[in-house]
């Protein structure tokens, strides 16, 4: 297990990734629109039509702190590495989808709760759930 400074510095690191590749594919479809303007001897684009350094940065910088907020709030669930910096790549939506949910049993299990009176898991067909009593296991 990671300690919760290394798991937001990891997470912020994989928030850093996630829009470096982002960046990236910008900068690919750029270069992709000068080689298709040279092939018909057209005016090539500018890189502002790409990427708006402003807005860009800002997004980046919000990626970053998502990634290390995800790596905070998580770090005792995180135990390596590799599972920090994932975490903090897909931090936008985990952090969404974690706000979505009512129960933090919901937000681990990523589903609503079944709310049905005298219904139990085991007859839900969620997996994992364990049988009833005297029951025998789907």
């Amino acid at each position: 297990m990671l300690t919760w400074a290394d798991a937001m510095a990891c997470g912020a690191g994989g928030g850093l990734i996630a829009e470096v590749i982002v960046t990236f594919g910008r900068l690919r479809a750029w270069q992709q629109a000068r080689h298709a303007a040279r092939a018909v001897s057209g005016p090539l684009p500018l890189i502002g039509a790409f990427i708006d350094p402003a807005a860009d940065s800002l997004a980046a910088l919000f990626r970053v702190v998502l990634g290390g907020a995800a790596g905070w709030l998580l770090h005792a669930e995180v135990t390596g590495v590799y599972a920090a910096v994932t975490v903090g790549a897909s931090a936008p939506a985990l952090l969404a989808q974690m706000g979505r949910a009512t129960t933090a049993a919901e937000a681990l299990r990523g589903g609503p709760e079944i709310d049905e009176p005298g219904l139990h898991p085991s007859q839900t067909g969620l997996p994992g759930a364990p049988p009833v009593h005297g029951e025998a296991a789907p």
